[in-house]
């Protein structure tokens, strides 16, 4: 297969899963989910689905057990979507990058305002001075 055609599957599937988290699913498990990334093998049996979940570790692993409770339910969605041989079956897996640059940033919050800080106070120094000095 295409390597197009394949992107363009993994993007269907994409918005096939996000929206039936989104306004179809009711299982009390899965909340606070988003699809951050579809990968669809070449020969389209199989697609990993990194989805993030905001909460602690326990209610990450009770969302990915609700997921993949409901896999069924969305390789339906997804067959009546896309138009291929086999639908893919679908495996979902944490995406730890949204976890890091959340992480990042709030280093970054500590880090900047004093950074921020040091230089506003330097050049008004500088200014002072420059003013109390006679010409």
């Amino acid at each position: 297969m295409s390597s197009r055609r394949v992107l363009k599957a993994a993007e269907a599937i994409r918005e096939v899963v996000s929206t039936a988290i989104l306004m179809e699913l009711q299982d009390p498990r899965i909340q606070n989910v988003t699809v951050t990334y579809v990968e669809v093998a070449k020969d389209m049996r199989t697609a990993k689905v990194r989805v993030s979940v905001m909460g602690d570790e326990a209610t990450q692993k009770l969302s990915l057990h609700g997921l993949q409770s409901a896999a069924g339910y969305l390789q339906s969605k997804i067959a009546k979507r896309i138009d291929t041989r086999y639908t893919p079956r679908l495996r979902f897996e944490l995406d730890q990058g949204v976890k890091h640059s959340i992480e990042v940033a709030r280093i970054l919050k500590e880090v900047l305002p004093e950074d921020e800080n040091s230089e506003a106070a330097s050049p008004s120094d500088d200014v002072d001075a420059s003013a109390s000095e006679p010409t």
